[in-house]
C-alpha cells in the first residue's frame, strides 16, 4: 500500500467517481489510476467499489471504512511535510483562502501586502463563497477561512476575531431619504424595496428577523452577493442597498447608518486537524492586531483556546491595521 495509490482513492471518491476526471485532477493518467486502484484492492482482499462493466457503480460498506482512513492518512502526510517546511523556514508555497466578496476586497488586501513583502514566494489563491452553507465546503481544501456571521460559529476549529461590523443603508442623491438626517430606522427602510447580500434575504435571516421584531414588513426585492451590482441596481431606483459598513460608496451615492440591525463578526478559522504553515500564522496575525502571535501558536495546539481578546469595531480595526502597517514598513525600511 501507497501514499500514492490511496491519494488515488480519494481523487476517485472527489471526482464523484470519475476515474477520468480524477486522473485529470492528480496529473496521472486513466489506465495508471485504474491499475493502481487494482493493485490496492488485491492488496486488501476485497473490492472497494462495486463495478458494472468497466464503471464503478458505488463505494461498497468496506470501502467506506478504508476511505475514512486514508483521509485520515493522508492529511498527516500532509502535516508532516508542513512541519518540516516549517523547520527548514521555507517560505515557499501556496496559501488558499476561503472568504466573501467583501473580506477580499475591503479587509485583506492590507495582510496581503506584509504577507508579500515578508514572504514573496507565496502565492494565493481565494475561493470566494456567498453564504455559510458554501463555506463549509469551501473550508474543507483552504488553509484559513475568513468570514463573518451574527453568531459565534461554535466549532472545535481555532476562531480568531477580528472586528464587529454593522451595515449601511445605500441610496440615490435625489432619493426621498436624502432628505432626512442621522440614523435611518427599521420603519423608515421599510417604506422601500431593499437590495441586499444574496445571504441576508432570506425570510428566515436575521435582517428580516429584525424587521418584524421593530414591527415593520420589509421588502426585499433583489439579492446578490455583488457589492457592485448591488450598486448598479441602487442607481436604477430599484430600491435601497442595504450594505457591510467596509464596503466603498461611490460620490453619487448616500451611505446612512441603520439601527435596529444586529451587529456581524467578521473572524478568521484555522483548522486544528492540520498544521499551520508559518506564513498562514503571520497571516492571520497581521489581520487580527489585537492578538498576538504567542496567541495564535497555543490556540492551535491540541486542547488550545481561541483567543479571549475582543474584536474591536470596523473603523479601530482598521485603524490598528494601519498603525501595524506603518510600523512594520518603518522596520524594514530602516534595514
Amino acid at each position: 500500500m501507497t501514499l500514492a495509490q490511496l491519494r488515488y482513492l480519494l481523487a476517485i471518491i472527489d471526482a464523484n467517481l470519475n476515474i477520468t476526471l480524477a486522473a485529470e485532477r492528480v496529473h496521472a493518467t486513466q489506465p495508471g489510476i485504474s491499475k493502481q486502484l487494482k493493485l490496492l484492492e488485491e492488496e486488501l482482499g476485497f473490492q472497494i467499489f462495486d463495478r458494472r462493466g468497466k464503471s464503478l457503480e458505488r463505494v461498497t460498506p468496506a470501502g467506506s471504512q478504508v476511505i475514512e482512513r486514508a483521509r485520515v492518512i493522508l492529511s498527516e502526510a500532509a502535516n508532516i511535510r508542513t512541519l518540516a517546511a516549517n523547520h527548514r523556514r521555507d517560505a515557499v508555497g501556496e496559501m488558499v483562502i476561503a472568504t466573501t466578496q467583501t473580506q477580499a476586497r475591503f479587509v485583506l488586501p492590507p495582510a496581503l501586502k506584509q504577507l508579500k513583502a515578508r514572504s514573496p514566494d507565496v502565492s494565493v489563491r481565494l475561493n470566494l463563497f456567498s453564504d455559510a452553507e458554501r463555506s463549509v465546503s469551501a473550508k474543507q481544501d483552504a488553509d484559513l477561512l475568513i468570514a463573518s456571521s451574527m453568531d459565534w460559529p461554535q466549532t472545535a476549529d481555532l476562531v480568531v476575531p477580528l472586528y464587529h461590523w454593522r451595515r449601511i443603508a445605500l441610496f440615490p442623491a435625489d432619493h426621498p431619504l436624502a432628505s432626512t438626517e442621522g440614523p435611518l430606522s427599521l420603519t423608515e427602510l421599510a417604506a422601500y424595496p431593499l437590495i441586499g447580500y444574496e445571504s441576508a434575504l432570506g425570510s428566515h435571516a436575521s435582517v428580516a428577523a429584525a424587521f418584524a421584531r421593530a414591527g415593520s414588513s420589509a421588502q426585499f426585492a433583489y439579492a446578490a452577493h455583488d457589492i457592485e451590482v448591488i450598486k448598479t441596481y441602487v442607481r436604477a431606483g430599484l430600491g435601497v442597498g442595504l450594505l457591510a459598513e467596509m464596503a466603498d460608496v461611490d460620490a453619487d451615492l448616500v451611505r446612512r447608518p441603520v439601527t435596529g440591525l444586529p451587529a456581524c463578526s467578521a473572524y478568521a478559522l484555522l483548522r486544528r486537524d492540520r498544521v499551520a504553515r508559518d506564513y498562514v500564522i503571520d497571516f492571520v496575525a497581521a489581520l487580527a492586531p489585537h492578538v498576538t502571535r504567542r496567541d495564535l501558536t497555543r490556540g492551535l495546539q491540541p486542547g488550545g483556546l481561541s483567543p479571549a481578546a475582543d474584536a474591536p469595531d470596523w473603523r479601530e480595526w482598521r485603524r490598528q491595521v494601519e498603525d501595524r502597517t506603518a510600523r512594520t514598513a518603518g522596520r524594514q525600511a530602516a534595514a
